[in-house]
């Protein structure tokens, strides 16, 4: 789906775009360009978390891009639906040309199944600067994904320490290669996902967020991307990936250092959650780092059957 600027002043929705700018840094993001493109970009993975708190508590959010612009405005985080889909409005809103892709994300080893087919769990975009010809994929929605936008064309990039490609496939879109990271392999179908906006991703939506199958219902997440780097926080461990200065883990031992680490280092507000919220999330997470710390005591194989994903 493509979309423009909605025409004529729309002082709430101006204002609500303008708090969302705040969070992210940026008073003025100014006429289209490709500097601003990749300034918004970087800002987005640094300030706005990819997170699965509000899942983990069984209420989670709807995927309407405007609702999730004033959660991020508050504070919030969301997982791709709603980072993808607030900052494609966000884009809209300030004249770059958007276009919202149905799309998967795959573990190297469905490899076979990313180049076959699109499952629907991504919302991927590609974006045009006007006048410049030049398009992009822009993707916020991954946690460790690319720090900037790629070029949409084939070949390997590079971003600082980190290595990415893109490819065509025939018949069905692109594919985007990360090996080794969360989301190793993402494709997307070339043509537009269509004019029903969110509510085309909202089935699939429900099913990630309510599902006893779906990684973000079994595990809690955190991700946070930066120009170095990646914070992660999946169940109780906080890891740093820094390939130059080398990759640090440590186990949060309780909540007090859970919920200053998922604040401090992720800047997710904490104004939301209750004394009742924040004893029912730490035990949730709690009695799933434990299950999965048992499994891989018990070796490579118990363990995979109890990943951590998000």
């Amino acid at each position: 789906m493509t979309s423009g600027t909605a025409a004529g002043p729309h002082p709430g929705r101006d204002a609500m775009y303008a708090a969302y700018l705040r969070r992210l840094g940026i008073e003025e993001p100014g006429a289209p360009s490709v500097e601003g493109l990749f300034a918004l970009q970087r800002a987005h993975l640094e300030r706005v978390p990819y997170e699965n708190v509000d899942i983990q508590l069984g209420r989670a959010p709807g995927i309407d891009p405007e609702l999730s612009a004033r959660r991020f405005a508050a504070g919030r985080g969301g997982y791709c639906f709603h980072l993808n889909g607030a900052l494609a409005a966000l884009l809209d809103h300030l004249g770059y040309e958007v276009t919202r892709h149905v799309g998967g994300v795959y573990k190297e080893s469905q490899s076979e199944d990313a180049l076959r087919g699109v499952s629907g769990d991504h919302l991927a975009l590609t974006v045009r600067v006007p006048g410049t010809g030049t398009e992009f994929y822009v993707d916020a929605g991954l946690g460790d994904g690319p720090y900037e936008p790629l070029p949409l064309r084939e070949g390997p990039y590079r971003q600082g320490p980190f290595a990415y490609s893109l490819e065509r496939l025939p018949g069905t879109g692109w594919l985007y290669r990360h090996p080794g990271s969360s989301a190793p392999l993402v494709n997307f179908r070339a043509e537009p996902a269509g004019t029903a906006g969110a509510a085309g991703f909202e089935a699939e939506h429900v099913r990630l967020s309510t599902s006893a199958d779906s990684g973000f219902v079994r595990t809690f997440a955190a991700l946070r991307r930066d120009a170095d780097g990646i914070d992660a926080l999946r169940g109780r461990v906080l890891s740093r990936i820094d390939p130059v200065q080398g990759n640090t883990e440590r186990v949060l031992d309780g909540p007090e250092e859970f919920y200053a680490a998922l604040e401090g280092v992720f800047g997710r507000a904490l104004d939301d959650l209750s004394p009742t919220d924040r004893t029912a999330l730490w035990t949730r997470v709690s009695r799933a780092h434990e299950s999965w710390a048992a499994a891989r005591e018990a070796g490579p194989e118990a363990a995979s059957e109890t990943a951590r994903e998000g």
